[in-house]
């Protein structure tokens, strides 16, 4: 009985310590926040300030690395409409230069504020040619979120888009790219790793098609 005490005890320390918790999650400490794991800084293959989104929603190929890691890590935010992972990144579609989807990156801003970023999709290459901004409208990071929750948390404005369509337009998320690193499966914390459940690298075309209704986060659970 002392025995299955002693190891109750350390279950419930250990999940006490690791990893993100949901309740921890909010952006009105980005300009605070701490990178929890090493990293290797890479090209800053475009210093663009714009910042747009696309309803996860749009995602409804259900047999794609989008929708599947969609469902098995992200979580939306039942305030803001965000979706994040375990660890607090959050979710975006960047351009095949970044990689596979389930890739992890810190963008620093000229306004000092550090982005976690996670790739949940990827742009369509014909979007995106030089595999890092979109040719339109020259974003490196768009946003994945809930557009119904998220319009209204932080508003539609004039054009019936969240924050015009440009989320750099919100304080939380101004500025333009200085920097980018790549995170590694290391924290900072010598010993301590998160494992990628991610398979080889897929062909980076654009599979965004119709509104799904049939894919519901709430709390990580796809329903």
């Amino acid at each position: 009985m002392k025995k299955f005490i002693f190891m109750l005890c350390l279950l419930v320390c250990f999940l006490g310590l690791s990893g993100f918790k949901s309740e921890e999650f909010t952006i009105e400490n980005l300009d605070q926040y701490n990178k929890e794991f090493k990293t290797e800084e890479i090209e800053v293959c475009s210093t663009s300030s714009t910042k747009t989104y696309m309803p996860y929603t749009a995602i409804t190929a259900k047999g794609s690395k989008q929708y599947k890691y969609i469902q098995n890590h992200m979580t939306v935010d039942p305030t803001t409409g965000m979706l994040y992972d375990e660890d607090g990144f959050i979710g975006a579609a960047l351009g095949y230069s970044f990689g596979d989807i389930g890739s992890r990156y810190y963008f620093t801003l000229d306004s000092g504020i550090i982005l976690p970023i996670v790739k949940v999709d990827a742009k369509a290459s014909q979007d995106a040619p030089n595999g890092c901004s979109h040719a339109a409208d020259a974003s490196v990071i768009e946003f994945v979120i809930d557009s119904a929750i998220a319009t209204e948390y932080f508003g539609a404005g004039p054009t019936g888009l969240v924050k015009q369509g440009n989320f750099n337009n919100d304080s939380r998320f101004k500025g333009s790219i200085t920097k980018i690193e790549k995170v590694l499966g290391e924290k900072i914390e010598e010993g301590v790793y998160y494992e990628k459940s991610v398979d080889t690298q897929e062909s980076e075309k654009n599979l965004i098609g119709e509104a799904d209704t049939e894919l519901q986060l709430v709390g990580g659970i796809t329903q």
